[in-house]
This record gives C-alpha cells, sequence and structure tokens, in this order.
C-alpha cells in the first residue's frame, strides 16, 4: 500500500475513523416529549494539516418506543484514496433504561475486508458480560454500570450535559479492552461555522497512558452538539473534525 507523505495506513485509519479515543459526540438531547434524542443527520469534514481528507456521516434514528440507532460513515477523497480506498460504517443499536444509554450491539467494518477488520459486540446486561470478535479477536469482558460502546458513548456525554451535569469520565470498551476516558471542561469559545457563530463549551479527553488528546466544541444551543473536534499528540494536531450540514428531524 502506498504512504501519503508523513501518514502511516495506520494513522490514516485513525484520521478517517476518528476510533474510540476520538469519542467524537454527535447526538441532540432536546427531543420528544417522552425525552428521547431527536432524530438528526449531520456531516463533518475531515481536515488533515488543512486538507480535506473525507467526510463523516452521522444519522441517529428512532426503532422502537425507547431503542435507537445511531450509524456513522466514513470515506476519503483525493489521493487519501490511494492510502484508504475503503469507508468505514458504524453502528449502535442502544437504548434508554431509566435516563440512561444503554448499548445493545455495536459493528464496525471497513468496506469489504475480513474479520480483523470487523468488530461485532453483544451487551449482556442481565449478565453484566459484553462479548463477540474485535479484529479477529474474541471478546468477553465483564459489564460495569455505565459501560458504552464507540458510539453510544457520543450521546451518553451530550445527555448528561444537557441534563446540566459535566461528566468527568466514562468507561468505554475500546476494540478487546474496557478503558476508562477523562473529560476535563477547559472553558468557552465562539466559533465560525459553516452553519453560523455558535457559543461553545470546550473539553478535553484523554485516558492513561495514551499520548493523545482529544478536545471538544459543543454548542449549547444545539443541545451540546459538538461543531469541532481536533485529536492531538503533544502540540501537534493529528487531525479535526468540523460541521458542514446539519439537518433535524
Amino acid at each position: 500500500m502506498r504512504r501519503l507523505e508523513g501518514v502511516a495506513p495506520r494513522h490514516v485509519r485513525w484520521l478517517l475513523i476518528g476510533g474510540a479515543a476520538l469519542a467524537t459526540p454527535l447526538a441532540l438531547p432536546a427531543g420528544p416529549s417522552d425525552g428521547g434524542p431527536a432524530e438528526f443527520s449531520a456531516k463533518f469534514a475531515i481536515e488533515w494539516k488543512s486538507i480535506t481528507a473525507g467526510y463523516s456521516t452521522f444519522e441517529l434514528t428512532r426503532t422502537g418506543a425507547n431503542t435507537f440507532t445511531y450509524r456513522s460513515r466514513q470515506s476519503a477523497r483525493g489521493i487519501f484514496r490511494l492510502a484508504f480506498p475503503d469507508a468505514i460504517n458504524q453502528a449502535s443499536n442502544f437504548s434508554l433504561i431509566d435516563g440512561q444509554v444503554r448499548p445493545m450491539s455495536y459493528h464496525a467494518a471497513q468496506g469489504e475486508r475480513g474479520a480483523d477488520k470487523t468488530v461485532d459486540l453483544k451487551f449482556d446486561w442481565q449478565a453484566r458480560r459484553v462479548t463477540g470478535a474485535s479484529q479477529g479477536k474474541p471478546v468477553d469482558l465483564p459489564l460495569e454500570s455505565g459501560t458504552q460502546d464507540g458510539m453510544s458513548v457520543q450521546i451518553e456525554l451530550m445527555r448528561e450535559l444537557a441534563a446540566g451535569r459535566s461528566p468527568k469520565g466514562f468507561w468505554l470498551i475500546d476494540n478487546d479492552e474496557i478503558k476508562e476516558y477523562k473529560y476535563v471542561r477547559e472553558g468557552t469559545e465562539s466559533l465560525d461555522t459553516p452553519i453560523g457563530k455558535l457559543e461553545t463549551v470546550r473539553y478535553r479527553s484523554e485516558h492513561a497512558g495514551s499520548p493523545r488528546v482529544t478536545r471538544l466544541w459543543l454548542a449549547q444551543s444545539l443541545g451540546y452538539l459538538p461543531v469541532r473536534a481536533e485529536r492531538s499528540r503533544g502540540s501537534s494536531v493529528d487531525f479535526s473534525l468540523e460541521i458542514l450540514e446539519l439537518k433535524r428531524n
């Protein structure tokens, strides 16, 4: 596989999917009168060194009285297709139990690649186990209360902020491990975005042992929808996401 200058294929994968370490939340907590999140779709540009490397689209849909599906699709554009030709798809099926997001299943796949590029997880809250396979490795782990997958955590973060709570962190299953991601509020900032000027709250997210830090700019007027996110290592920004379009049902 050809390498882009300064970007190994592994880094391009992170650039397009974001991964659990990015944990880019996309949700509008203000929804129907029953307290469930509002359905929406959003499109983001993925930027690498001021170059638009691809796009991410996210869609939240209601599937039952208290069940939802949250999907995302990331694809490369231009020369980035040489290093990363396949789109990455993710989907989380979750329910709302006592106002808390509870994942039921999670799936991630990279194009038509094999099991080594696929994640399939099932959450059994009665047995308190999460089982399945992640990139060719079996998964069988205990479930702590509040554990989220790489997509459902995004919805839970938004709902916590909209409820007036300031979360300090979440337990998150990342591939075949469960890790604690900490969140720290850094301040407020006004941003000019393609969907208008927005007042935002900035949060930093990281987990112990990782040199990567993620920052999120969340717009309170949009139900704490993140309108920008960036991942950095030290003083160097690996990549960023910026909102382009937002449609609410």
